[in-house]
């Protein structure tokens, strides 16, 4: 059956939605390709028309992650993916950073094509889902087993990072420095000031100095 066929026989998403992941993802496949929706926690919210300010910061983030995954073997980033998460789950999150599956990471590709299983890393910038992002996210990131969560919250101006420890997520605070070291992922630093103000000169020159750290050195060396 065609993408049309199905759109013609489907009901339409709807913003409010109670869905199983099933349900939701053949409606969604059945959807305008322009169409984003995503499916929390059993409820579909739509995408709303991203602003400047959002798109910015995100393109930063993903730059970000981007220089971890050249400097990292056995890494990979991804934007705005589909990740079939769960019966009740299928978010889009603005950014992943996984370790490849053939080198012990905990996603898949199904026969389709999409993300299955909870990435190591999900990342997402805040203005309008600032609240689904820092509790209905979260709880089903956490339920999924996401290792590290980030939420850059652009009304409050501040960077939300949780690590998995024992099966919930905890604050991973920065050091003396005001640096986020990544428990997961050595070498990715973050400063969120820098981040928030999108200096992405300041952002870049921690992060390659969290590259060039022996733990860094001895991760990569783990993977090859």
């Amino acid at each position: 059956m065609t993408t049309l066929q199905r759109s013609r026989t489907l009901p339409p998403l709807e913003n409010g939605d109670r869905l199983d992941q099933k349900t939701f993802h053949a409606r969604y496949e059945a959807m305008p390709s322009h169409v984003r929706a995503e499916l929390i926690g059993g409820i579909v919210y739509m995408a709303s028309p991203q602003k400047r300010r959002h798109a910015r910061s995100q393109a930063i983030l993903v730059w970000w992650l981007g220089e971890y995954e050249t400097a990292t073997a056995g890494t990979e980033s991804l934007v705005n993916s589909t990740d079939i998460l769960g019966p009740e789950n299928e978010p889009e999150p603005d950014a992943c950073l996984i370790i490849l599956p053939e080198h012990g990471g905990q996603t898949w590709e199904d026969e389709d094509g999409y993300l299955n299983g909870a990435p190591e890393l999900n990342a997402e910038i805040s203005w309008a889902t600032e609240s689904i992002d820092l509790h209905g996210k979260k709880r089903d990131y956490e339920k999924a087993g996401v290792r590290e969560y980030v939420v850059v919250a652009l009304r409050q101006q501040q960077v939300f990072w949780f690590v998995r420890r024992r099966g919930k997520f905890r604050d991973l605070a920065p050091g003396t420095d005001g640096i986020i070291r990544s428990e997961i992922f050595p070498g990715l630093w973050l400063d969120p000031d820098a981040l928030l103000r999108r200096n992405s000169k300041r952002l870049l020159a921690v992060l390659r100095q969290g590259i060039a750290s022996a733990d860094h050195t001895a991760f990569v060396a783990g993977r090859a």
